[in-house]
C-alpha cells in the first residue's frame, strides 16, 4: 500500500511518529523559510510543512507542485494547535506518484466557483471536492442502510432485468431497442418481476435498480436513468406497505445522521428526524385548496403542490388512497368505490421520493384494467397468469435514490445527486 493512514486516521496520539499518506495537492504556499502544502485525500485535508534548515532542500523543492498533483507523502506528525486538524506533518519525502499532463479545467478548492455543467463534465475532477465527496458519501450511507432495515425485517434482496418486452408502466416514456430480431425496451421499473419474485414464494424482497425513463423534462429533478430502492411484500396490503416505508426512511435518516455528521456538516446541513403524517388524497386536497393553491380532486400533484404539501401538512406526509385514474395499471381499485385505489406517494421536503401501492391480485380484475388502460392483455400473459396461480395480496413502493440523495444533501439539482447524470443531453462522461 501506498499510504497507511488515511488523514480522518490522525490524531495527537501520533505525536512524533512517521506517518505515509497519499492522495492530492489542495493548496501550496511558499511564505519565507516555510513551505506550506495542504494534502487532501477522500477522508480530509491536512497541513504539511517544509522548513528551511530542518527540511532538506531536495524535499522542500519537490514540495512545489501543481494543485491536483497525486502524491505520496512521508513525514513526522507533529502536535500544532494553530493548524487546521490540531497537529501538521512535517515533510521526510513527497513522490509525484504522476505529473500532471493535462490542464485541470476548474478550481477545486471552491475559491473560484465553476458552472455546473464544466463539474459534470468533468466529474472526476469534480469528485475530488470534499463537498462533492460529501454527497456521495451520505448516498452510500442511504443504500447500506436501506440495505440492511429490510434484511433486518426479513426481505431478501433480487436482482431483475433492464431489459422488458413490454411497457411496465404503461405511456409513451420508453427507449426501445433492438433485441436481435425482436423490440425490447429499457425497464421503466422492477415492478412487475419483483411481483413475480413474491407470487413465487420468495414472500418479501427488496431491489436496487437502475431504470429508465424516456421524458422530454429538463427539470432540475428529473434524470433520465435513475436508481431505484424497491421493495415488495406478499400476503399484505397498502397500510402494511406503509408502515414499513415509514420505518426504513426513518433507519436511512438515523443512519446518515450518525454516521455521515462530518459530510452534513461540509454541506452545512442540520439533519432532523422528522415526524411522519399519513393522510389521505382528499385530505390533501383540501388543504392545498384553504392555501390557496389551484387545485382540483383528481389532479395529479405538480411541481408547485408538492412544495406547498410540507407548508401546510410538514416535511414527511405519506398520501394515499390516490383515484385510480392517476395510478399504474397494476394498483388495487378500492371494493367500496373503485374509483379510488390503495396507492400513495411519500413526499419530502416538497418532492415526492417515494410511490407505491397495493397491487392487483386477481386475474380477471387486472386483464379488465388493462383493457380499460387500451392495453393488450395478451401482451401481458407471463404477468396476468402468475396472477391465476394463487397470487397472495400483496403492496411494495420504491425510492428514488437520487431525490432522496438530493433532499438530504441540500441540492438544488438532481444532476448533483447521480454520479454520471443521464438526462436528455448528457451522455458521458
Amino acid at each position: 500500500m501506498l499510504r497507511n493512514y488515511f488523514i480522518k486516521d490522525l490524531n495527537e496520539s501520533l505525536d512524533g511518529k512517521e506517518v505515509v499518506l497519499a492522495g492530492w495537492v489542495h493548496e501550496v504556499r511558499a511564505l519565507g523559510k516555510i513551505t506550506f502544502l495542504i494534502l487532501r485525500d477522500k477522508t480530509g485535508l491536512v497541513q504539511a510543512i517544509g522548513k528551511t534548515g530542518t527540511t532538506d532542500k531536495p524535499v522542500i523543492d519537490a514540495m512545489n507542485l501543481p494543485k491536483e498533483s497525486v502524491v505520496q507523502l512521508k513525514g513526522l506528525l507533529k502536535i500544532n494547535k494553530e493548524a487546521r486538524n490540531g497537529f501538521e506533518i512535517q515533510v521526510i519525502e513527497i513522490k509525484d506518484l504522476n505529473p500532471i499532463a493535462s490542464l485541470i479545467p476548474f478550481e477545486v478548492t471552491g475559491k473560484v466557483d465553476a458552472d455546473q455543467d464544466v463539474r459534470l463534465d468533468f466529474r472526476y475532477i469534480d469528485l475530488r471536492r470534499i463537498e462533492t465527496t460529501a454527497i456521495f458519501d451520505i448516498q452510500s450511507v442511504v443504500l447500506d442502510s436501506f440495505r440492511n432495515s429490510l434484511s433486518l425485517k426479513g426481505f431478501q434482496e433480487i436482482r431483475t432485468p433492464c431489459i422488458v418486452e413490454e411497457a411496465t408502466e404503461g405511456g409513451a416514456n420508453l427507449f426501445s431497442i433492438n433485441y436481435f430480431d425482436k423490440k425490447a425496451y429499457l425497464a421503466q421499473s422492477p415492478q412487475l418481476y419483483k411481483q413475480l419474485a413474491v407470487i413465487g414464494g420468495i414472500d418479501k424482497v427488496f431491489a436496487v435498480s437502475p431504470v429508465f425513463r424516456a421524458e422530454k423534462s429538463n427539470t432540475s429533478y428529473h434524470l433520465t436513468e435513475i436508481t431505484q430502492m424497491d421493495i415488495e411484500m406478499g400476503f399484505s396490503d397498502h397500510n402494511d406497505a406503509i408502515q414499513v416505508l415509514s420505518e426504513v426512511f426513518i433507519d436511512i435518516l438515523n443512519n446518515v445522521k450518525q454516521r455521515n455528521q462530518r459530510s452534513l456538516e461540509i454541506l452545512g446541513i442540520d439533519l432532523r428526524i422528522p415526524s411522519i403524517s399519513t393522510v389521505t388524497y382528499s385530505t390533501a386536497i383540501e388543504k392545498l385548496k384553504e392555501s390557496g393553491t389551484k387545485i382540483e380532486f383528481g389532479d395529479d400533484f405538480n411541481r408547485e403542490a408538492e412544495a406547498e404539501i410540507s407548508n401546510v401538512l410538514g416535511d414527511a406526509v405519506i398520501i394515499k388512497d390516490f383515484p385510480t385514474a392517476l395510478r399504474a395499471f397494476y394498483s388495487m381499485p378500492h371494493k367500496d368505490d373503485p374509483r379510488l385505489c390503495n396507492g400513495f406517494d411519500f413526499i419530502y421536503k416538497g418532492l415526492e421520493i417515494s410511490s407505491g401501492a397495493q397491487r392487483i391480485h386477481e386475474k380477471e380484475l387486472l386483464a379488465e384494467v388493462l383493457r380499460e388502460r387500451g392495453m393488450d392483455p395478451k401482451k401481458f400473459e407471463f404477468y396476468t397468469n402468475a396472477m391465476g396461480c394463487g397470487a397472495p395480496p400483496h403492496a411494495g413502493w420504491s425510492i428514488g435514490l437520487e431525490r432522496l440523495t438530493m433532499k438530504l444533501t441540500g441540492q438544488k439539482n438532481i444532476r448533483e445527486a447521480s454520479l454520471f447524470p443521464r438526462d436528455r443531453k448528457r451522455l458521458k462522461p
